[in-house]
């Protein structure tokens, strides 16, 4: 490796001053430049609205895409303040705009709880515009200010009067192309978390209104029942148990806690935990103390009203947790938060206060309340029943195999290296397409498993149904996790795990029957971008030596055409794949395995709200929601068998 110059004096310390440190490494502060940084430029400057209406000042924010894919947010808050800084010497409008780490927040007078402050501040998004202006209502006076990529243009100056209890905030900005990949704003993206917002601080209307539209598209959102609202939207494709949501909201120990609860007949738990408005995806406390007060409640319900005596068995987690559908909600004046994305909460007195609020408020909702209590605790024994049964089931297979407990399926070809972080798990259809998968892999690094036929739609099952089933049981072995409360994300044997199908009708099915698995029993792996999906090509397109693939139907026709050179087709020849197990070992690695050719789709999961209910609809007992999905859905079918 050459050696750069060699001289390292105080000269070469490169001072990064302002914002500039912000557009040097914009990753550093938004994430990414692409989809995800994008959208989070608008989350923080409606964090700063919502910021507001938490503090009681706000109950009105509206955002607007424009037709060049400029953004304003506008809210009725107090208005960012624009008296001139004691220290800094500029009016408190700039000092926002301009300097990292300056606002309010900092300030527990100001504002006593904020999500925004686990974010990075106006100020990340007028570095990275390449045009923001600001108006600020406040005072009696309009005032105005302009920024260039984070540089102040037209310093604070006086618009106009207006009435004395007329404030707020409006923020326009248009995103620097100089800095990001993507610029234009996916409408679905930002109803989801604006959607969100309007559950997790109710009586706030959020308005988003999409100009590039023609009428221009606008919805409205407002939830006076707050969380119970939520719940409701969760559960609108499932059958409640209880007509009415468990709601509980108090302060605790500087705490501010809310909770709504609902079960369903439903046989999955859908869980979303938050801290001052910031999604926690990855838990921590609050949803460690729900969790065990929870099961704890339940058992102690249980114990004292006699349910037990028939049974001798004691309720798990999993047990009281089937079917349930939750949204807990805390608000820490200073939160702590750890995890591989920052969405861990680590504060432990707040474990403590979702714990002691739980016990008492649920103890006596069930006390009060003894119908529900009855069918809450009769789907948990219920739950806890086939947990045993599939327990015996476990057992009684290990027996069979006590030479070695932990013995691989026999039907895996495993690779050789041991590192997971190199290695590659591809799930086949059919043992003829997982021959040649075998036979073409690079045997180093990718361990082939053949699935026979379609596995268990898992929408319909309980737990020990789902273990009795042969071709699951490879899997969970093979991946090496476990499943549910015993799964453990760092014994995972392959950090990919590809699903390889047909590239017809009935591939697509069992694709959605292994992501239906995935999503309910093991999402943990998506969340860490573990699954992908093999892309197969459809057509070889080839004429004489000349050989090539195309993926859908337009690639065929290009390729046709440049093969046959204007001189009819006749010599071309055309091959469509009905199955893997027809190419051949070769074809099957330089189409569809080879890292240095192929083309693979990572499973992200961007709403889990929305998934849970396209999961729910598609593989779901209830037929109607589907063939009204099918209805809606089927002009946009571009591959139909009949």
């Amino acid at each position: 490796m050459a050696k750069t110059n060699d001289s390292y004096d105080a000269g070469q310390i490169q001072v990064l001053k302002g914002l500039e440190a912000v557009r040097k490494r914009p990753g550093m502060y938004i994430g990414s430049t692409s989809e995800r940084g994008l959208h989070h430029l608008v989350y923080e400057v409606v964090d700063n609205s919502i910021d507001e209406a938490l503090a009681g000042y706000a109950d009105k924010v509206s955002v607007a895409i424009h037709a060049d894919n400029s953004i304003t947010v506008v809210d009725n808050g107090r208005g960012i303040p624009v008296d001139i800084h004691p220290t800094e010497k500029i009016p408190g409008v700039e000092l926002a705009m301009t300097v990292l780490h300056a606002g309010g927040k900092f300030d527990k007078s100001s504002y006593k709880v904020s999500g925004g402050l686990h974010g990075v501040g106006v100020s990340v998004v007028n570095a990275l515009s390449e045009s923001l202006k600001v108006w600020v209502k406040r005072d009696g006076k309009e005032h105005y200010m302009d920024f260039v990529r984070g540089n102040t243009k037209t310093k604070l100056k006086v618009l106009d009067k207006v009435g004395a209890k007329e404030t707020g905030t409006t923020v326009w900005f248009k995103p620097d192309a100089e800095i990001f990949t993507v610029l234009e704003f996916e409408y679905a993206t930002l109803a989801i978390r604006l959607r969100e917002l309007s559950y997790l601080n109710k009586g706030v209307t959020i308005t988003l209104t999409d100009e590039r539209e023609n009428p221009a598209k606008t919805e409205t959102f407002h939830a006076k029942g707050g969380l119970s609202e939520m719940v409701g939207y969760i559960n609108q494709k499932k059958k409640p148990l209880h007509p009415q949501v468990i709601y509980i909201e108090t302060e605790r120990d500087d705490v501010g806690i809310e909770l709504a609860m609902q079960y369903t007949d439903d046989y999955n738990e859908n869980l979303f935990s938050f801290v001052n408005n910031i999604n926690t995806h990855e838990g921590g406390t609050h949803l460690t103390g729900f969790k065990s007060a929870l099961t704890r409640t339940i058992n102690a319900y249980a114990s004292k009203n006699g349910f037990f005596k028939k049974d001798n068995i004691q309720l798990t987690g999993d047990d009281v947790r089937e079917g349930l559908a939750a949204v807990l909600s805390v608000k820490v004046k200073e939160p702590q938060f750890e995890g591989q994305t920052k969405t861990k909460l680590g504060n432990s007195e707040v474990e403590g206060a979702v714990k002691t609020v739980v016990n008492e408020m649920l103890g006596a909702y069930l006390e009060e309340r003894p119908k529900v209590a009855n069918v809450v605790i009769e789907k948990a024994i219920s739950a806890a029943r086939a947990r045993e049964a599939a327990r015996k089931a476990r057992d009684l297979t290990r027996k069979k195999n006590a030479l070695d407990i932990s013995a691989l399926p026999g039907k895996l070809a495993d690779c050789s290296l041991d590192d997971p972080s190199l290695c590659e798990l591809f799930l086949v259809e059919g043992d003829s397409a997982g021959g040649s998968a075998k036979m073409g892999r690079d045997r180093q690094f990718q361990a082939i498993l053949p699935l026979r036929g379609k596995i268990l739609n898992v929408e319909k099952a309980r737990i020990d149904k789902i273990l009795s089933n042969e071709e699951i049981r490879t899997m969970i072995t093979a991946i090496g996790t476990g499943i549910k409360d015993d799964f453990n994300l760092e014994n995972a044997r392959y950090h990919k795990c590809v699903l390889m199908v047909d590239a017809d009708v009935d591939g697509a099915h069992i694709r959605t029957l292994l992501l239906t698995f995935f999503f309910r029993q093991m999402p943990q792996l998506i969340d860490a971008g573990y699954i992908y999906l093999a892309q197969p090509p459809l057509y070889r397109v080839a004429k004489g030596k000349e050989e090539y693939y195309a993926y859908d139907d337009v690639e065929r026709e290009t390729l046709s055409a440049r093969l046959g050179n204007g001189d009819g087709r006749a010599a071309v020849q055309i091959q469509r794949y009905k199955g893997l197990g027809e190419m051949n070992p070769d074809q099957l690695w330089r189409t569809t395995m080879d890292p240095a050719t192929r083309t693979m789709l990572k499973v992200t999961m961007e709403d889990a709200i929305q998934a849970d209910q396209i999961f729910q609809t598609l593989m779901g007992d209830d037929v109607e929601p589907r063939r009204v999905f099918i209805e809606a859905n089927a002009r946009f079918v571009s591959n139909l068998d009949v």
